[in-house]
């Protein structure tokens, strides 16, 4: 586990490509996928800057929080989008950005917000989430269709997304190849079905929505499986955590490193 002070500076964002991000957002295309239940699942998705013949890219799968949950395909660029749009970041590491929005009525991974994020109180058994199911349809799809490496899909989220970001790779451990979830939780009780995939997961250690408890739980529990894991905490951060995570010097590195 490590603890870091918090950086507002690095690869993500600086002050030059954030003002270049700020008016690239419609970069991001948006786009509609019916699922197989019949509903619709709002998204949008970034390109490579360059897509070259006959070779394939990362796909990064972002899950956004509760406060960005809606039917305007466009809250979930809230937090995270920017950094995907620095050009170095882009040059260096191009790769697909899926971000798909949770509906206002929904709720990433459980089909109810948990009554208590403490990690031992969240749920065990449950039944998969409707819309987090889209997610892995459309996820299939896009391997179809685009210029995807299989072998190198990447899932992070925030806050309700972090939740869903660990019930996904419990749930779909051969799909991934890494997953970031930031002041998320879990029952930790389950992780052991996702101890093939590398973790890295970040929280402030003074969140006031989401009990840091659960990262370090959720860490205890992943190296007790044998997992590759790292907690990095934020002194002093609320449940803000992003911001700092977002601006790690080794978060670009250590993500497309990974594959299956």
């Amino acid at each position: 586990m490590k603890i870091l002070r918090p950086l507002f500076l690095g690869l993500a964002i600086t002050a030059a490509s954030a003002t270049y991000a700020a008016g690239s957002l419609d970069l991001y295309q948006p786009h509609e996928y019916v699922y197989a239940q019949g509903d619709t699942l709002r998204y949008r998705l970034l390109e490579p800057e360059s897509l070259e013949p006959g070779k394939s890219y990362p796909l990064v799968v972002f899950l956004h929080g509760a406060g960005e949950r809606g039917s305007d395909n466009a809250l979930q660029l809230t937090h995270g989008a920017q950094m995907w749009l620095n050009p170095v970041n882009r040059e260096r590491y191009p790769a697909y950005v899926l971000m798909p929005q949770c509906p206002s009525d929904a709720y990433w991974a459980y089909t109810a917000r948990p009554e208590d994020f403490t990690p031992e109180r969240m749920p065990v058994d449950l039944e998969p989430a409707q819309i987090t199911e889209a997610v892995i349809q459309l996820i299939s799809r896009l391997i179809e269709d685009k210029s995807v490496d299989a072998d190198r899909i990447y899932l992070m989220g925030l806050s309700m997304g972090g939740m869903a970001t660990y019930d996904l790779a419990i749930r779909y451990p051969e799909l991934f190849a890494a997953a970031v979830p930031i002041c998320g939780t879990v029952n930790p009780s389950r992780l052991v079905a996702a101890a093939g995939v590398p973790f890295r997961i970040y929280h402030g250690d003074a969140d006031p929505v989401v009990p840091v408890e659960g990262s370090r739980e959720a860490y205890r529990a992943l190296r007790v499986a044998g997992a590759d894991v790292d907690l990095i905490e934020f002194p002093g951060v609320g449940h803000g955590s992003w911001n700092p995570a977002f601006t790690d010097p080794a978060f670009f590195p250590w993500l497309f490193s990974q594959h299956k």
